[in-house]
C-alpha cells in the first residue's frame, strides 16, 4: 500500500478575532509560508490495529493506543476512522510535522488536524471532503478551546479567504487587488482557549460593556470587505489600528504584542494589531512593497522572534 502525504496552511484572522465567537462577522485569510504536513504509510511488521504516531515538534512517538482518546493527535485519527466507517484500521505510521507556531494564533491545531484526516482518509481510500475535514477539525478544536468560533477549521480546510459569522454557512471573499501582511511573533506562547475563556467571563460579568466592542469590531470587519472587495486594500490601515484599540479594551493585548504594534506604525506599516487569541502569539502589520523590508527590520528590532511576509492574491 503506497504512502499518502498531505499539508495544511496557516490562517490570521485579519478582523474579529474574540467578537466573532458572540456571532460578529470576521475576515480570515490562510497563510501558505507555513504548513503543517502529515504522511501515512502502511507497517507491514505490525499487528492489524496497531497504529504509530511520531510528532517529534512536541516530542511525540507512541503508539495511539497509549494516548488518551481525546489526545488532539488520536482524536483527529478516531474521527476520520468514525467518518469513513472503520472499525479496525491497518497497521501504519503516521508522521507529523508542521511549520507553524504553536499557540500563536496562526491555526496551527485546524492544520494538523487538517493534514491527518486529509493524508489518513486517502491512505484507507476514501477522501473526505472539505467539508467533512472542517468538521472535523472542528471537533478537535471544541476538545482544547472550550467554544471555537468555527473560522480556523474553516479556513484552513477550505483554504482561502473567507467572510465568516459563526452559525452562518461562510462566505468566499473576492480579493480585488492583492496586498501584503508581515506577521511578527512574539516568541510567546498563548493559547486561544485561555484567551477566549477571560473574555467570556468578562462578557458575563458585564454584557452591557462588552457588546458594544463586539458590535464596533463586525462594523471593522464589514467594512473591511468592503474594502478588500473593491480593490482599496491601502484603506485597510486605520480599520487595523481601530480594531487593536478594541481588543485593547477587551484586555487581550500584552506589552510585547504593543511594542511590536507600535513599531511596525513608526516603521511605515498603514496598520498593524494583534492576531489570534492574543496575550502572546502573534501581530500583523499591513505593508506595501517599499515599507516590506523597514517594517520586518523594525519588528526584529523591537522584540520579534521571527517574521512572515504573506501576500494575499487577487481571487
Amino acid at each position: 500500500m503506497p504512502a499518502f502525504a498531505a499539508s495544511a496552511p496557516g490562517k490570521i484572522i485579519l478582523f474579529g478575532e474574540h467578537a466573532v465567537v458572540y456571532s460578529r462577522p470576521a475576515i480570515a485569510v490562510p497563510v501558505n509560508m507555513v504548513r503543517a504536513r502529515a504522511a501515512v504509510m502502511a507497517n507491514p511488521a505490525g499487528p492489524p490495529g496497531q497504529v504509530q504516531i511520531r510528532a517529534d515538534d512536541i516530542g511525540l512517538d507512541s503508539p495511539l493506543d497509549a494516548l488518551p482518546y481525546d489526545h488532539p493527535l488520536a482524536l483527529a485519527v478516531h474521527l476520520v476512522a468514525e467518518q469513513i466507517h472503520v472499525e479496525r484500521l491497518p497497521a501504519l505510521r503516521l508522521q507529523i510535522t508542521s511549520t507553524i507556531p504553536i499557540a500563536s494564533g496562526l491555526g496551527s491545531g485546524a492544520a494538523v488536524t487538517t493534514a491527518i484526516a486529509r493524508a489518513l482518509s486517502a491512505f484507507l481510500g476514501h477522501p473526505l471532503t472539505d467539508e467533512q475535514v472542517s468538521a472535523i477539525a472542528y471537533r478537535v478544536d471544541q476538545e482544547y478551546h472550550g467554544q471555537p468560533s468555527g473560522i480556523d477549521n474553516t479556513t484552513i480546510a477550505y483554504a482561502q479567504p473567507i467572510f465568516f459569522i459563526r452559525g452562518q454557512p461562510f462566505e468566499r471573499l473576492c480579493v480585488g487587488q492583492p496586498f501584503s501582511i508581515i506577521i511578527g511573533n512574539t516568541g510567546i506562547a498563548s493559547p486561544t482557549s485561555a484567551a477566549v475563556g477571560d473574555v467570556r467571563k468578562a462578557w458575563l460579568a458585564n454584557p452591557d460593556r462588552l457588546e458594544p466592542i463586539f458590535d464596533e469590531i463586525g462594523s471593522i470587519a464589514r467594512q473591511a470587505r468592503k474594502f478588500i472587495e473593491d480593490g482599496l486594500p491601502e484603506r485597510l490601515g486605520p480599520l487595523m489600528n481601530h480594531n487593536q484599540a478594541l481588543l485593547q479594551d477587551l484586555d487581550v493585548s500584552s506589552p510585547e504584542l504593543d511594542r511590536l504594534i507600535a513599531a511596525a506604525r513608526s516603521a511605515g506599516a498603514a496598520g498593524a494589531k494583534l492576531c489570534g487569541g492574543g496575550r502572546g502569539g502573534n501581530m500583523i502589520a499591513l505593508v506595501t512593497p517599499e515599507t516590506a523590508q523597514p517594517v520586518a527590520d523594525a519588528l526584529r528590532q523591537a522584540g520579534a522572534v521571527n517574521t512572515i511576509t504573506t501576500t494575499i492574491e487577487k481571487t
